[in-house]
């Protein structure tokens, strides 16, 4: 699911305003217009001396199975998951997901972390809520111990964050621009001189049929492979 909203500061949120939304035409990555500059530069100067990676503008993804766990971090089995992951214990606090108005501005600051979001963001508060009283840490510059998932200004509660937000999905504004965000994942701004341009392009391995694994017969890099299609993401097949 993407990004709906920019505004995780203000007291109230206004969904009659189309300042609070995030531009849905453009990919995640350049959110924030400073990037695309760097993002386009890194396309253009990118060269694969054997010929076989192609030009990207990301190579991470928007989607993947760490994204998944990053985000449920505090629910199981995704909890366990991200333990495994990280050789036994939790990520560095500064890493993990503490707070929406912080995981916002990462996107703002950041042209290398291009995750979207997850369907729960929309309909299931608990993610939110450190229930099973997981040590997470504490934050490197504040010393915050890390619990619940910080809120924006506007939500009271993790209830109420959940459904505004989804107000914010149905809203007018999202119901008139959403099929740009859908052009650039499942659709024809998904490949090809299309997503140059949109700035739209992740590593090869991510798109259906980049890769032909059956035709790989040594088996360790078949496996090899396999591992970067997983932990990479993959992009939907395009309508």
């Amino acid at each position: 699911f993407p990004w709906i909203l920019r505004d995780y500061v203000s007291e109230t949120l206004d969904l009659t305003n189309p300042a609070v939304f995030r531009d849905l035409s453009k990919p995640i990555g350049v959110a924030n217009e400073r990037h695309a500059r760097d993002v386009k530069e890194k396309y253009e100067s990118f060269e694969d001396p054997t010929g076989t990676v192609d030009k990207f503008h990301y190579g991470t993804h928007y989607s993947n199975a760490a994204g998944v766990m990053h985000y449920l971090i505090r629910t199981e089995p995704f909890t366990t998951l991200h333990i495994q992951l990280q050789s036994g214990r939790f990520d560095c606090s500064d890493r993990q997901f503490h707070s929406v108005p912080a995981a916002w501005q990462a996107r703002m600051e950041n042209p290398v972390d291009v995750k979207e979001l997850i369907p729960e963001f929309f309909y299931f508060p608990e993610f939110l809520e450190n229930q099973n009283g997981f040590d997470l840490g504490c934050l490197q510059l504040s010393n915050e111990k890390v619990g619940d998932v910080v809120l924006p200004r506007w939500a009271r509660s993790r209830e109420d964050f959940i459904r505004q937000h989804r107000r914010a999905l149905e809203s007018e504004y999202v119901s008139a621009h959403l099929h740009e965000w859908i052009d650039l994942i499942f659709g024809y701004k998904q490949r090809g001189p299309a997503a140059v341009e949109a700035l739209n392009v992740f590593y090869y391995c991510t798109y259906e049929g980049a890769v032909d694994l059956d035709a790989i017969t040594d088996e360790t890099q078949r496996k090899a492979l396999e591992g970067i299609i997983s932990n990479f993401g993959q992009t939907p097949c395009q309508l």
